[in-house]
């Protein structure tokens, strides 16, 4: 007779295209992965940049029994009055989460397991964990202390912190996407160790493969000359991913190698003040902070750069790394988080010492001077992160935990 199959509520704050950082792509290819194992899984999440109220997790999704519900994705709208207030407005759309869950639960029967991914869920993920007696699971992907490296800053910094403990108390089990996360939630919280599963984030390679056989001369034209070397970066435009230390280490690196010009790609409200930098420092014409780019341009800018480069302050993963090992692309990272996890040096990338300008503009030369050396170290990035971070390998070490927190459930009084 064959295994029943798990019925999985997931709860996320981000999910395409409401993708912020690493969590809304997390979800985003996670979820997919699970429904192709056989997970019966259902995500929930607020509708804050558009998408259909429902659809299908992925396009060979099937309901796995009569008149049952196929794995989906249910986005729900935001309340309509705002408050002054982010934590306020993350508990108010966590009501509106809740329904929804709750008209889910009355239509399916009841889930297996709550899943829920980071502190913007919690109040929902934990009313309906008490309300229905049914095992939460927590994956933590970055934490307010560990963003403010260690501190807290103002009332709302300390909610955020409290709702985050919360969430790792009220959980069966905590998932991390690094040792580092690991150790920091460890720490932070008093999670017992026993309790804390480290599954990393994955990346799909199809996307960048298929920009192998394209023609992508015309599209580095609108970027670069043809004689100068592209060095790349894209992320949220905050303190914490450090690109501003690439601006001021421009000039270092542009008195050795004139030819190479920087692109910064990200939103974020530093974008002003690092364009006024870059005028100061005087290096207008090689520096470009582009702001936004589509999500298929950023994937063209890595397969046409010469580096991409990631001084991140504060990385639980570094996903953008993955991407870019995906892309080809050779990969200079700061040595911080999970990105030391992730890159070894000299092997699969360049690591540098992190909030150092003379080590950041050292790992640009270093890489530019040797494209060779290069190119070789990327192609073994590649064949790992094809062979140990791809989606499915991912979702059958998360289905692994889940079946033992089904397990040890069925054996629980509650």
């Amino acid at each position: 007779m064959p295994k029943k199959p798990l019925r999985v509520l997931m709860l996320s704050w981000e999910y395409p295209p409401h993708v912020v950082g690493g969590l809304g792509a997390h979800v985003g290819a996670l979820a997919p992965a699970l429904a192709r194992a056989g997970v019966h899984v259902h995500v929930v999440t607020p509708r804050l940049k558009g998408g259909e109220p429902s659809e299908p997790l992925c396009a060979n999704a099937r309901a796995t029994r009569r008149r049952a519900l196929p794995p989906s994705v249910f986005r729900v709208e935001p309340p309509v009055n705002r408050l002054d207030n982010f934590f306020a407005d993350v508990q108010q759309t966590n009501l509106n989460l809740g329904e929804q869950a709750q008209t889910l639960y009355d239509r399916i029967g009841g889930f297996d397991l709550i899943h829920a991914h980071d502190w913007l869920v919690a109040f929902a993920a934990t009313a309906l964990k008490r309300l229905h007696k049914t095992p939460l699971l927590a994956t933590i992907h970055a934490t307010e202390r560990g963003r403010g490296r260690g501190a807290l800053h103002g009332e709302m910094s300390h909610a955020i912190n409290g709702t985050e403990w919360w969430l790792t108390y009220e959980a069966w089990r905590v998932i991390t996407c690094s040792q580092f996360m690991h150790d920091e939630v460890r720490d932070y919280f008093n999670v017992p160790l026993d309790k804390i599963d480290v599954v990393p984030n994955g990346v799909d390679t199809a996307p960048f493969d298929a920009l192998d056989a394209v023609d992508l001369t015309d599209f580095r034209a609108r970027w670069a000359r043809p004689d100068e070397r592209i060095v790349f970066n894209v992320g949220r435009v905050v303190e914490e991913k450090g690109a501003h230390l690439i601006v001021e280490a421009a000039p270092r690196v542009l008195a050795e190698m004139p030819n190479v010009k920087f692109i910064i790609a990200g939103k974020g409200w530093l974008v002003d003040r690092w364009r006024q930098r870059v005028w100061e420092l005087g290096v207008q014409d090689k520096v470009n902070i582009a702001g936004f780019v589509s999500d298929p341009d950023r994937d063209r800018l890595l397969k046409v750069a010469d580096a991409a480069i990631f001084p991140s302050l504060y990385e639980p993963f570094g996903i953008v790394a993955l991407e870019a090992m995906a892309a080809k692309c050779p990969v200079i990272v700061s040595e911080v988080g999970g990105l030391k996890e992730v890159v070894q040096h000299d092997v699969t990338g360049v690591t540098i010492y992190p909030n150092n300008v003379e080590s950041l503009a050292w790992g640009m030369l270093y890489t530019l001077r040797d494209p060779a050396r290069a190119r070789e170290r990327a192609a073994r990035a590649y064949r790992m992160v094809k062979r140990e971070y791809n989606w499915d390998r991912i979702a059958e070490k998360t289905l692994a935990i889940y079946e033992r927190i089904v397990r040890e459930r069925a054996r629980t009084a509650w």
